[in-house]
C-alpha cells in the first residue's frame, strides 16, 4: 500500500470505537461500516479501501465485517476474496449492494472453495448475473464450512438458479439460502419445479427465500408436494409472487401433516377471504408447529381476516400474524383490538395498532414483522429486535439478519 494513501476517515471513526470495546473485554466484535448509516459522517468506502480493512481484520477479537452500501465494486472484491483467502477469523461478511459484479462474483466464490471459517455471506443486490451464480453454485459442491447464503436481487438467471436448485440435494452443510428476485421468462415456473425437488432430497436446509419468482397455483402445489417429504425447512418465503386462493388448498392441506414448518411469509400476493378460510381451518383444527404467518397485502376481506383471528385465538403456538394491506371493515377492527386486550395477540407479535375514534376503533400500522430490516437497519432503537424481525428470531440461521 502507498504511503500517501488517505485513510478514509469513517474507516478510522469505526475502528476507534472498535478499539474501545477491545479495551472493554468484548469478544466477537462485528466492524460496521456500513454506508447508509445516517448517524455518523460518512465517506463511502471504495475497493482500495478495503485494502486497508484486509490488514485491521487480523485482529481475533473481530469475527465480522459488515461493509453494506458502499462503492466497493470488482476492486473491492479482489480484497475481499484475498482476505477470504487468508482465512483469518472472520464467520460473517456483508457486501450487499456494493457494485459487485460477475467477476467479483468469480473471485469471491473461489476465495470460498478453500475458506473453512465463514458461515454466513451476504452478496445480496450486486449484479453478478447468471456467469457469477453459477461460480457461487460451483463453489458450494466444495465448501464445507458455509451455513448461510444470501443472493437476492442479484439477477441471477434460470440456468443458475436450476445449478443451485441440483447443488442443494447433495450440499448438507447449508442451512439458510435466499434466491429472491432472480431474471426469469415464461411462464413455466422451472424454478419452482427445480427447486421443490430439491427439498424432496435435502434434510439439512431450514430456511429459503423464493420471493418474486413468478410462483402461481401450480409451482406452490409442487412445493407443498415437496413438503409432505421434507422433515428440515423450518422458513417458507414465497412473498411477492401470484399465489392465489387456490394455491391456499395445497399449502393448508400441507399443514396438516407438517410439523416442522415455523414461519410463512405470503405477504404480497392474492390469497384473498377465501384462502385465508382455508389456512384458518387447517390452523384451527390440525397445525400445532406453525408460530408466525405473515398474510400482509393479500386482498384478504373482513371475513377472512377474522377467520385467521379465530385461528390465534385457538392455537396457542401461532404466536404472530401480520395483516395490513388488507381491507379491515369495522368488524375486523374491533376482533384484533380484543385479540390485543385479552393478551390473545400480543402488540409485539402483529403489524397493526388499535385506536379509537368518536367511539369507533381502528387499527393503524406498526413497524412490526417477519423481516423489515432486511435492507435497512434502524437509526435508533435494536437493529435485530425480535418485533420487526421475528422471522430471523424463530429460525436463527447464522447470528445477523
Amino acid at each position: 500500500m502507498a504511503k500517501s494513501q488517505k485513510i478514509n476517515p469513517f474507516i478510522l471513526l469505526v475502528l476507534q470505537g472498535v478499539d474501545e470495546e477491545i479495551e472493554n473485554g468484548l469478544e466477537g466484535i462485528t466492524l460496521n461500516i456500513a454506508g447508509n448509516n445516517r448517524l455518523i459522517p460518512v465517506e463511502r468506502v471504495t475497493g482500495e479501501d478495503f485494502q486497508i480493512l484486509s490488514r485491521v481484520l487480523k485482529n481475533p477479537y473481530i469475527n465480522g465485517l459488515d461493509v453494506r452500501y458502499n462503492l466497493l465494486s470488482d476492486v473491492g472484491a479482489y480484497y475481499a476474496a484475498k482476505l477470504l483467502q487468508k482465512q483469518y477469523n472472520l464467520i460473517y461478511l456483508n457486501l450487499m449492494f456494493n457494485d459487485i459484479g460477475p467477476e467479483g462474483g468469480e473471485l469471491i466464490a473461489n476465495a470460498l472453495h478453500k475458506n473453512k471459517i465463514l458461515k454466513y455471506l451476504r452478496m445480496t443486490g450486486n449484479k453478478i448475473e447468471n456467469e457469477g451464480g453459477m461460480f457461487f453454485a460451483a463453489m458450494l459442491q466444495i465448501n464445507s464450512s458455509l451455513e448461510k447464503l444470501d443472493l437476492g436481487d442479484c439477477d441471477l438467471e434460470m440456468q443458475s438458479v436450476i445449478a443451485f436448485a441440483t447443488v442443494l440435494t447433495q450440499n448438507q452443510n447449508i442451512k439458510g439460502i435466499n434466491l429472491n428476485r432472480p431474471i426469469l421468462y415464461g411462464e413455466q415456473e422451472e424454478s419452482t419445479v427445480h427447486l421443490s425437488h430439491m427439498l424432496k432430497e435435502n434434510h439439512c436446509l431450514v430456511e429459503l427465500h423464493m420471493s418474486k419468482h413468478g410462483i402461481r397455483n401450480g409451482g406452490i402445489k409442487q412445493l407443498c408436494d415437496a413438503l409432505f417429504l421434507n422433515k428440515s425447512l423450518r422458513y417458507l418465503d414465497v412473498s411477492c409472487n401470484k399465489i392465489t386462493c387456490d394455491g391456499m388448498v395445497f399449502l393448508a392441506d400441507v399443514l396438516k401433516s407438517n410439523t416442522t414448518l415455523e414461519v410463512i411469509d405470503l405477504s404480497f400476493n392474492r390469497i384473498e377471504t377465501a384462502g385465508a378460510k382455508y389456512l384458518s381451518e387447517t390452523l384451527i383444527s390440525h397445525n400445532r408447529s406453525l408460530k408466525a404467518l405473515s398474510v400482509v397485502s393479500n386482498n384478504i376481506e373482513g371475513e377472512g381476516l377474522i377467520a385467521l383471528s379465530q385461528s390465534v385465538k385457538t392455537n396457542l403456538t401461532l404466536s404472530n400474524i401480520y395483516i395490513w394491506g388488507n381491507k379491515f371493515d369495522e368488524a375486523t377492527c374491533v376482533e384484533y383490538s380484543e385479540l390485543i386486550q385479552m393478551g390473545c395477540l400480543k402488540p409485539d407479535n402483529t403489524d397493526v395498532e388499535p385506536y379509537v375514534v368518536d367511539g369507533r376503533v381502528y387499527l393503524a400500522e406498526v413497524s412490526h414483522g417477519l423481516k423489515k430490516h432486511y435492507y435497512w437497519t434502524p437509526s435508533y432503537g435494536e437493529a435485530c429486535s425480535h418485533s420487526a424481525n421475528a422471522g430471523f428470531s424463530f429460525v436463527p440461521v447464522g447470528q445477523h439478519l
